[in-house]
């Protein structure tokens, strides 16, 4: 029997959804990568080692955990470590370009860097998800150590293996990601309207024809659903 090519489509989807999640957004006129604030910027004497920190990005939350002295292990996709040794080169904040090609490769790595590096501007919620894993605490040292023992390179999925499970598995010992189950979710309830499908196609297309680029808001409108029938 024949596969339903709705659910790879929509994985495979799910995964350049990434590209959107941490892509960081260029200031007007510029043709660079923008810089992450001067150290200080965040005021981390209210952080504690083994905090979980989350920072609001474009569609998604990103994932950290906090190990004390301004540093935050967190788990972003990265060509670089599969393709060089050179950890000074690894080292440097990871560019949008490193972050395509580590999606494509599904490749990442769980890095240390600073609170600034992390949280790139962003606000800072700090151990916000607690509240949801009541019995399933860990000791705020274990969570740092096991963040710590998986620093390194590792593989990527947007589906089972991102920043989120990091974070998770690390201080509640288990890997989930509430926002990707989320975001299935509503991707099914797409699936099962075309005439929705259709008419956010439309919309999405006429957007871009009357303003020359899609808004943030409207970019998941159009690619999500476009694939999504073309695959069904």
């Amino acid at each position: 029997t024949m596969k339903n090519p709705v659910p790879q489509a929509a994985s495979l989807l799910l995964e350049k959804l990434l590209l959107l999640v941490h892509i960081r957004p260029l200031p007007a006129g510029s043709g660079g990568e923008t810089a992450p604030p001067a150290p200080g910027y965040y005021d981390t004497s209210c952080f504690k080692r083994g905090d979980l920190l989350e920072v609001p990005r474009t569609l998604f939350i990103h994932f950290g955990i906090y190990l004390g002295e301004n540093r935050v292990a967190h788990l972003m996709p990265d060509i670089l470590p599969a393709v060089t040794g050179d950890r000074r080169q690894i080292q440097q904040v990871v560019t949008n370009k490193r972050l395509i090609l580590g999606v494509i490769a599904r490749t990442a790595s769980v890095r240390v860097d600073t609170v600034e590096d992390f949280a790139y501007g962003g606000s800072i919620l700090v151990n916000h998800m607690d509240r949801l894993f009541e019995e399933q605490m860990l000791g705020s040292e274990e969570a740092a150590r096991r963040a710590e023992k998986l620093v390194g390179t590792t593989a990527y999925s947007l589906l089972w293996n991102n920043c989120e499970h990091f974070v998770t598995y690390c201080r509640y010992g288990a890997p989930v990601s509430f926002q990707t189950e989320k975001f299935c979710e509503t991707v099914k309830m797409v699936i099962r309207d075309q005439r929705s499908v259709l008419a956010s196609v439309l919309v999405g297309l006429a957007s871009i024809v009357c303003l020359g680029v899609a808004p943030s808001t409207t970019l998941p409108t159009i690619f999500i659903p476009f694939f999504l029938w073309m695959a069904g």
